[in-house]
């Protein structure tokens, strides 16, 4: 017997099992592939308030995700950083005073204390001037940040766990039927075959693209699935530029593009937003948004981008709320939660929307939401205080983490340990050990990745396949050869 389950292992879900957890429920999270496998790990990975958002007024939205960008960064420090953004004025397009406005906007709606405020660059003299076209001559640079996305997916999924949360991947909702002022759910092992009942108080519906569906075929309600997808597809290409600051391009056709410095060697371009139709689990980037990317970029950079230079493109869904925007652009970012409740009890809330900048906030709106049927939950607010798995150093002490395990570990490479202590801050220690030589950490799978890595990535983070580990818990994927690849797929059977 569960307080809540929760349908759904991406951000919102977990950053919700988390919250609950945190408040003495009982939850219970499970999720039909692996953790982060759909819209959460397919953003453009940024912590941002949405500059584009103000022209469609969205500014509850846009304050909102501005005040949580150093909330976050404060208790995920390791995967989440600054970036100085470079907004280029483009002659024909929005007006130079009107970019002014909108990022005097930004600098004051959100409480901004630790990021850089705005300034005005001239691209004739400054580095970020030197890739673009000749044509270029004023840039306005502001502050947002990174985020490794599906990383911070994992980080709320093992936070919930410590707490006394059940989180089960490669498990499917089958059915949900209210039953004596419970719900009765019935849930497939998708490894094993095997299904098993568990009741719950309430249900969280966080499917993601999936949320129709779940409403549609496995749960009773009365619950209307306004639900719009909208397709987001990015590209990456070998890097662009030298230097660590990114680009935001506006197009002729009121969309904007982000050129980002991606894994060290590579440069990040994004994205596209369309409608959808169809499974989102077979969703992939169409030949005519890697041209209209390539076009894109190609309209700022000195050197045009192509479709050959491409190493690797990903894409993904965005479950929208349909609140009737003509344009997939237009359609709001916003969260919508609809409850759904018989006489009192056994709720059924169902989330739609969202950004993963604001996921902690939907995940207080949510509990909000729920509070009336678990008068014992604590009602305090307290995920923005305290440090998500391995986060526990000061927001600017990267560098000084990483110097210190580098002193303590002297004879394994600096790459090494960085990428170590970005992926995992203080839990690097798990992994590292009391190796005294890279050999100790066992065969290595490519340039970096290490069994013992490994070895906690299935221990820990609920990985089980090579895709798991190369391509949500890391990107290493874009180095791995497929010889290294077959070896890492050998490693992960026999350790089964």
């Amino acid at each position: 017997m569960f307080d809540i389950a929760i349908i759904g292992g991406g951000i919102n879900g977990t950053g919700i099992a988390r919250d609950a957890a945190g408040r003495n429920l009982r939850v219970y999270l499970c999720e039909q592939d692996d953790l982060a496998s759909g819209t959460s790990s397919w953003s453009t990975k940024l912590i941002h308030g949405g500059l584009r958002y103000l022209q469609h007024y969205e500014f509850r939205l846009v304050r909102e995700a501005l005040m949580e960008r150093e909330v976050l960064w404060g208790i995920a420090p390791h995967i989440i950083w600054p970036l100085r953004f470079v907004l280029p004025y483009h002659r024909g397009l929005r007006p130079a005073w009107i970019l002014r406005l909108g990022l005097f906007i930004y600098d004051h709606l959100g409480g901004r204390k630790l990021l850089p405020a705005t300034r005005t660059l001239n691209l004739r003299n400054d580095p970020v001037g030197k890739p673009l076209k000749a044509g270029s001559t004023i840039a306005f640079e502001y502050s947002d940040c990174w985020v490794e996305d599906s990383r911070l997916v994992v980080l709320n999924a093992m936070d919930a766990r410590a707490k006394g949360a059940l989180i089960e991947t490669r498990h499917r909702l089958i059915s949900a039927d209210r039953e004596n002022g419970r719900w009765k759910l019935s849930i497939l092992n998708q490894s094993t075959g095997q299904t098993k009942t568990l009741y719950a108080g309430s249900i969280v519906n966080a499917a993601g693209p999936w949320v129709a569906d779940v409403l549609a075929g496995k749960i009773r309600s009365n619950t209307e699935a306004k639900i719009r997808m909208v397709q987001g597809s990015h590209i990456v290409v070998p890097r662009l530029f030298d230097h660590d600051r990114c680009y935001i391009f506006q197009n002729s056709d009121g969309r904007i593009i982000f050129a980002i410095p991606y894994e060290t060697d590579f440069t990040l371009i994004g994205t596209t937003d369309r409608d959808y139709q169809g499974d989102p689990s077979h969703i992939k980037a169409s030949e005519e948004e890697i041209e209209y990317l390539c076009a894109a970029a190609s309209e700022y950079f000195a050197k045009p981008i192509v479709p050959t230079d491409i190493v690797w493109t990903y894409s993904g869904v965005r479950p929208l709320y349909d609140d009737g925007a003509s344009k997939a652009q237009e359609a709001t970012r916003d969260y919508v939660l609809k409850l759904d409740v018989v006489n009192g009890k056994a709720p059924l809330l169902s989330i739609f929307g969202g950004k993963i900048t604001t996921y902690r906030r939907l995940a207080e709106a949510a509990l909000e939401k729920l509070a009336p049927y678990f008068p014992a939950m604590a009602t305090n607010s307290w995920t923005g205080t305290k440090a998500l798995p391995g986060g526990g150093f000061e927001r600017t002490g990267f560098k000084a983490l990483v110097d210190q395990y580098h002193r303590n570990y002297p004879a394994i490479r600096r790459e090494l340990i960085h990428r170590l202590v970005r992926a995992y801050g203080t839990n690097a220690l798990m992994i590292l050990g009391d190796a005294t030589k890279e050999e100790d950490l066992g065969p290595f799978f490519g340039n970096t990745l290490s069994a013992a890595e490994v070895r906690y990535l299935i221990a820990h983070e609920w990985a089980m396949t090579s895709h798991d580990i190369l391509w949500r818990r890391s990107k290493l994927g874009l180095r791995v050869k497929p010889h290294e690849r077959q070896a890492l797929d050998d490693f992960i059977g026999s350790s089964r």
